[in-house]
């Protein structure tokens, strides 16, 4: 379940306790008048069962509560109470079904954003898929795959398209154009210097053999980034942490970033640009399997709204 609290301006308590009191899926009411300093009102409280959250949320914002007030929404672990699985049992739905895009807008929003830790994460990571390229090893490669950030942003630029949030895909958009371009820049630089000082020796890519696939562009590559994204954007809105690690392990984003810096280093400009084409087809691939999984979800939640 959800636990949602509510600042709300006197005259709208009526109306919030009327929203919150109508839905099945709701329970355990608590109202503290005048309780709240900043901004004034009333602290209401409910756990709610997270079928009818978003119905919640859309109602509330439908007061102004959100500009007026606060609403805030936080997951409950664990409820030993009756009455919270009665209210879970008559919501329409299953829990793990549920998707509260205001929960999820949140936590893409925060990930996709465009600072210093993100940018050094994949940095680091494009760094790790370089090291991998030059000795020929898959295992390096995987670890570059897992430390990339890179989900977050395709995460966030495919909710954004389906909530049409301009703000969001703005967003989404900034760290991913501005982020590999600086990321693989670092490279170029890290690549250099290893060659500079002995560390990196690589005649050629083309002698490569376990790590080659990285820029081999092919209909699969982008089967896999479809396939890779759906199960990503699964995992997220359902929160299976482990899923989205075997997310990370199957895409070539990262590593094909690497590459192709090692390979525009000794020359090769076409294999640079075949894994370059390998990381926009993963990109696209990712982005548009999180957009139909998304819009699916979205619209069997409205055709069984619609059935109700």
């Amino acid at each position: 379940m959800l636990h949602l609290r509510v600042i709300a301006p006197v005259d709208l308590r009526d109306d919030v306790l009327a929203i919150l009191q109508r839905q099945v899926g709701v329970t355990h009411l608590v109202v503290h008048q005048g309780a709240a300093l900043d901004p004034p009102g009333d602290e209401i409280s409910a756990d709610i069962a997270r079928e009818c959250a978003n119905d919640v949320i859309d109602d509330l914002k439908a007061l102004d509560l959100h500009h007026r007030g606060a609403i805030t929404l936080d997951l409950v672990d664990t409820v030993v109470s009756t009455a919270a699985y009665r209210a879970e049992k008559q919501a329409d739905g299953d829990p793990g079904d549920a998707i509260v895009w205001e929960e999820l807008s949140a936590r893409t929003r925060e990930e996709s954003t465009l600072n210093i830790t993100f940018l050094l994460f994949l940095c680091l990571a494009c760094m790790i898929a370089a090291v991998g390229v030059v000795t020929d090893s898959p295992v390096t490669v995987v670890g570059a795959m897992v430390v990339g950030p890179e989900f977050g942003p395709l995460a966030a630029l495919a909710v954004a398209l389906v909530r049409r949030r301009l703000d969001l895909a703005r967003r989404a958009s900034l760290a991913l154009l501005v982020g590999f371009p600086v990321a693989m820049a670092a490279t170029a630089g890290f690549v250099l210097a290893g060659e500079a000082l002995g560390w990196i020796k690589l005649g050629s890519t083309r002698q490569l053999t376990d790590v080659d696939f990285i820029f081999q562009v092919g209909p699969l590559s982008f089967v896999v980034a479809l396939l890779a994204g759906a199960a990503g954007m699964l995992s997220l809105v359902s929160a299976k942490s482990a899923a989205l690690v075997g997310v990370f392990i199957s895409v070539t984003t990262v590593p094909a970033a690497g590459f192709a810096v090692v390979a525009a280093s000794v020359g090769e400009w076409d294999v640079a640009v075949e894994s370059a084409a390998q990381l926009a087809i993963n990109l696209v691939g990712i982005t548009l399997a999180g957009v139909l999984v998304l819009a699916t979800r979205r619209r069997h939640e409205t055709r069984r709204h619609g059935t109700a």
